[in-house]
């Protein structure tokens, strides 16, 4: 394996919110004034329901009894601060807990295909391939791919081979949210479909990529 290619560290930067992301949050505070406003008349907690908000095209999001807040290209930390330092300025004991909804990536093509929550912090490509049960016998570990969205632009394409051992600390060994993970059917095996149910696997596949690009390039 040593031509297997090698892949400079890189440092991990945490997750910035996006666009269309959706943020949920909890708002501890001892008045009960306040807190029976924001639970709805719910007596038996100062906790806020859970309710998600979605960032604004121009990068905001609407919480109650807050002026919009732009929160594109914070750190679910700086964002969590900068709430809590808002509301802060009309309920001094205000306490905010913040995180992000839709904490999720997608898995498609020659691998058990579907949606998985990003269950922790620095999830790494192996931690979710595994979580889809692995590469089927005919993925291509050459040249998997990560489509990776980005705000008013083309999504980003990372394609990668899984194989060598540099992928480590690399720029593609993290997961975020909203990435789409594409395995691809390797090139000899292409048409060497097994069974009818195979077949539309690699037809339902191809189509899953292309209407995620799709959505991505038309957000």
């Amino acid at each position: 394996r040593d031509n297997l290619p090698q892949y400079e560290k890189a440092d991990y930067e945490p997750y910035r919110i996006h666009i269309n992301d959706e943020i949920i949050y909890r708002l501890i505070t001892m008045d009960e004034t306040i807190a029976k406003a924001i639970t709805q008349g719910n007596r038996s907690t100062n906790l806020t329901e859970v309710k998600s908000y979605r960032v604004y095209s121009d990068g905001s999001i609407d919480l109650p009894f807050l002026e919009p807040i732009v929160v594109q290209g914070l750190t679910i930390e700086e964002a969590e601060a900068l709430v809590q330092e808002k509301f802060r300025e009309i309920i001094p004991d205000a306490d905010v807990k913040l995180t992000l909804y839709n904490k999720t990536f997608t898995i498609i093509g020659d691998i058990n295909s579907g949606t998985f929550p990003i269950y922790k912090d620095k999830l790494t490509i192996y931690q979710a391939l595994a979580m889809s049960g692995d590469l089927m016998n005919q993925g291509d570990r050459k040249h998997v791919r990560i489509i990776r969205p980005r705000d008013n632009a083309a999504p980003d394409v990372l394609e990668f081979d899984i194989r060598t051992n540099t992928l480590v600390d690399s720029k593609y060994y993290y997961v975020y949210p909203n990435d789409v993970i594409y395995v691809a059917r390797s090139k000899g095996s292409f048409y060497k479909v097994a069974s009818y149910s195979g077949f539309l696997a690699l037809i339902t596949s191809s189509l899953s990529l292309l209407v995620s690009v799709l959505n991505y390039t038309s957000l």
